[in-house]
């Protein structure tokens, strides 16, 4: 479910196409056609795409643009890290070969759109659907072959791989560390997640499941990082434009980069890939490779033997119902579900988690909004 409009879309264009006639030289007659947005993501950031159409010396130029304004008032992360998230992807895309969208601008005076942005090329392809969840309608249940969907997750597994092969000290993506949280890698993860969830908890009963994970998560914490790499995130093949033939045209969102041990995008991947599999009332796609048959595939592409993925697979949980109760709580906000809904505490998240765990699950069924998480 995207975020609900939040502006005015008709003024939108006209204040876009002011703009970008600061921004694309010897242009005239910019005009910016209808503005849409994502069709079928989870609960993400506002995005803004369009044409642009202009004149230059004397030939007529479009080209399809992607606006992503800094979220101010509706956000699901406790922090941010907006600029971050643009120098990530200039980086990648100017010194590395992940395939990123290309960065056009990035605009730091907010009386624009009210916050800072950033300006992307479109690139065409299609991202399996987070609502309806991929797993019970869409493209890549209707028209892809389970053979298909193999070499799908396969590329996409190869994508996050090579973010996770990439210099980071090298490019100089050092200001992704978080020092304030402690030291580099997981005991910064935990501390920033733990002070998440007590940011999320003070809007939404702490979910008695995501309680059970965190104590968990720290009594079984790896004593070590053997690695520490640039994180995509939210690694997830939902999160990748793909092309026609299932190869992989972009990784998109970037909200959660960060600098830690890449077992814990694996394990993120893993637990997304259970939560759409598992938490939702469809069997396992046709074609999907099996964890085993995944995390071969990854070790395979890297050159390294994984570990730790039990943990960080429940740590993915844990992460993933923190977020779900900021979620819960902006449901309420927009209106979109009243406020004794049980949505931060019976999801298809917290279902997966109490069944990895050998918990008591939350409730007699999925949640009201469990097909969209």
């Amino acid at each position: 479910m995207p975020v609900p409009a939040q502006r005015d879309l008709e003024a939108t264009r006209g204040i876009l196409a002011s703009w970008l006639a600061t921004k694309i030289a010897g242009a005239s007659d910019i005009e910016v056609g209808p503005i849409g947005g994502p069709a079928s993501t989870g609960f993400s950031n506002e995005t803004l795409i369009f044409d642009a159409t202009w004149t230059a010396d004397g030939a007529p130029h479009t080209e399809s643009l992607v606006v992503r304004p800094e979220p101010v008032h509706h956000t699901v992360f406790m922090e941010q890290d907006f600029e971050s998230q643009y120098r990530v992807l200039t980086g990648l895309g100017e010194q590395t070969n992940v395939p990123v969208p290309p960065i056009k601008w990035y605009e730091t005076d907010t009386s624009i759109l009210g916050s800072r942005f950033f300006v992307m090329g479109k690139m065409d392809g299609r991202a399996p659907g987070d609502a309806p969840p991929y797993t019970m309608s869409g493209w890549l249940l209707d028209e892809s072959s389970p053979a298909q969907r193999r070499t799908l997750v396969g590329n996409g597994l190869a994508a996050m791989a090579s973010i996770h092969d990439v210099d980071w000290k090298g490019l100089g993506f050092d200001f992704l560390d978080k020092p304030q949280y402690g030291a580099t890698g997981f005991e910064q993860q935990l501390r920033y997640y733990e002070a998440s969830y007590e940011w999320a908890a003070r809007e939404q009963p702490a979910p008695p499941i995501a309680a059970a994970a965190l104590d968990w998560v720290r009594a079984n914490a790896p004593a070590s990082d053997p690695e520490v790499g640039l994180c995509w995130g939210d690694a997830r093949i939902n999160n990748i434009l793909f092309g026609p033939d299932h190869d992989v045209v972009a990784v998109l969102d970037w909200e959660m980069v960060t600098l830690a041990d890449p077992m814990m995008d694996l394990g993120w991947w893993l637990f997304l890939d259970r939560h759409f599999h598992e938490g939702m009332p469809a069997p396992r796609m046709e074609g999907f490779p099996t964890r085993e048959e995944m995390v071969a595939h990854y070790e395979k592409v890297r050159g390294v033997t994984a570990r730790d993925l039990d943990f960080y697979e429940v740590f993915g949980g844990f992460r993933f119902a923190v977020i779900m109760m900021r979620i819960a709580h902006l449901l309420v906000e927009f209106e979109l579900l009243p406020p004794d809904n049980d949505v931060a505490t019976n999801n298809a998240v917290t279902r997966v988690l109490a069944d990895m765990l050998g918990l008591e699950q939350p409730g007699p069924g999925l949640s009201n909004y469990a097909g969209a998480q």
